[in-house]
């Protein structure tokens, strides 16, 4: 795999990780809500946190098998991550709070 398609690759597991935390109900996506009851955001956050470190230890281990050793970043790489991950992280996040919650303001309109 070349460095141009593993950096694609990368970006899409950052992208598709970022947006796990708003579509799955299941705290960590293992323990159940109890019934009647959604994850709160503190939960959905927390997780985005795990996943951001899950994400920057794979790209790390991409790193040093195909390039031959890490190089070390300053705090303006983690910010720019960061940020990039947070941006990967708002279609789930208007999926979840801002359309449905549109969709569901609708429907109390209308009935």
């Amino acid at each position: 795999m070349s460095g141009s398609s593993g950096a694609w690759l990368l970006l899409a597991a950052a992208f598709f990780a970022a947006n796990l935390p708003f579509i799955f109900e299941r705290v960590f996506f293992v323990v159940r809500v109890p019934a009647g009851r959604r994850k709160r955001f503190g939960w959905r956050l927390a997780e985005l946190v795990l996943l951001y470190f899950l994400v920057g230890i794979a790209s790390l281990l991409f790193e040093d098998r195909g390039y031959g050793g890490v190089y070390r970043q300053g705090w303006e790489f983690y910010a720019t991550t960061i940020s990039l991950f947070l941006v990967f992280a708002f279609p789930g996040f208007v999926f979840r709070y801002l359309w449905r919650h549109e969709i569901s303001m609708r429907r109390a309109v209308k009935g």
